[in-house]
């Protein structure tokens, strides 16, 4: 039986899970399998999360303005 394709969680929540997964595998204490297993889910986290932001990203490109017309412009955010 094929593995059904989850729809995309949103991004904070995926990083959350992502971030949980990361502090559980520096800990150091798991058995092998389970690493595998948990490092295999981040990886899928890492690439869903990239995805999204790349999408998000794209958008602002499209939507920011130039002189009254819609010109691609790379997203830079302000730095702190």
């Amino acid at each position: 039986m094929p593995e059904e394709t989850p729809t995309p969680a949103q991004f904070e929540t995926s990083l959350d899970e992502l971030d949980k997964l990361v502090k559980e595998l520096e800990r150091g204490d798991l058995p092998l399998e389970k690493s595998i297993e948990l490092f295999e889910r981040g990886m899928k986290l890492s690439t869903e999360c990239r995805k999204q932001l790349e999408a998000a990203e794209t958008r602002v490109e499209v939507l920011m303005r130039r002189g009254g017309e819609t010109v691609a412009v790379p997203f830079k955010p302000e730095k702190p």
